[in-house]
């Protein structure tokens, strides 16, 4: 009865349930003494346990991170411009359940990246969707949607994403359907989820490098109004890194 009750539960897809009820089978003596009520718990725990991690898999995945970042990874020494206070307000991920965003600007290798992907992480680990998109890259994509016939699905899958990070604004100059790409994307989530943007140019500098005043005052209204602020400093993390490998070489 109990080997066709495991599989009852495998063909229910109650895989974590099923494995530990083998548990229970192979150690009787372990759970002799608990109660019925106590030994079912221990089967919903497990099962539950198992669906979060196949969830937070599933997210990782679908997020498709640059860099392999967390929280823990920060480096938020005084010279960097981001106080652990910050970080842990951040964490929280409160501002993603109130639909705000978070700007990132900062030098050339000042962590930008690592700090987006790792505040899109801890948004995976408390069960929101997430993207990661290079700007340029996003753009372009939405440029061979135009040709195609998927414009319109990659604008529904933009819209319902719960964190979406665009990395690297700024950096190249768009064209005016880009313009217009990025102006509905940001009317399809402005107070409706929340987006990352990552920055080597202050946020002043964004209204010049959007290109076109009407369509920029647009976006940057929709973007800014309710947007967290992080502004690192100091010198490029990776040159800091190559520097100590390199006396490490040395001695």
């Amino acid at each position: 009865m109990i080997t066709q009750t495991q599989a009852r539960l495998r063909n229910l897809r109650l895989t974590g349930m099923a494995d530990a009820l083998e548990v229970q089978r192979e150690h009787p003596g372990t759970y002799e003494n608990l109660s019925f009520e106590e030994r079912l718990a221990l089967l919903v725990d497990q099962e539950d346990a198992e669906r979060n991690d196949k969830r937070l898999a599933r997210l990782l995945k679908a997020a498709r991170f640059k860099l392999a970042a967390t929280v823990e990874g920060i480096d938020n020494g005084q010279a960097r411009g981001i106080s652990q206070s910050k970080i842990t307000t951040l964490v929280t991920c409160d501002w993603i359940k109130r639909k705000q965003n978070l700007l990132i600007t900062g030098p050339c290798g000042t962590g930008k990246s690592w700090l987006s992907c790792a505040f899109g992480h801890a948004a995976c680990l408390r069960g929101y969707s997430v993207r990661y998109w290079r700007l340029s890259r996003m753009l372009h994509s939405l440029t061979i949607g135009h040709g195609d016939g998927s414009y319109s699905k990659q604008l529904r899958q933009l819209a319902k994403v719960d964190l979406l990070i665009m990395d690297d604004w700024g950096l190249e100059a768009i064209t005016q359907r880009q313009r217009n790409d990025l102006l509905e994307i940001m009317d399809d989530r402005h107070n409706q989820s929340s987006t990352i943007v990552a920055s080597q140019l202050p946020v002043s500098g964004w209204h010049d490098s959007i290109g076109d005043a009407t369509l920029a005052d647009a976006i940057l209204d929709r973007l800014t109004h309710n947007a967290h602020r992080i502004s690192l400093k100091g010198e490029s993390m990776r040159k800091t890194k190559d520097q100590l490998d390199e006396r490490e070489h040395l001695d």
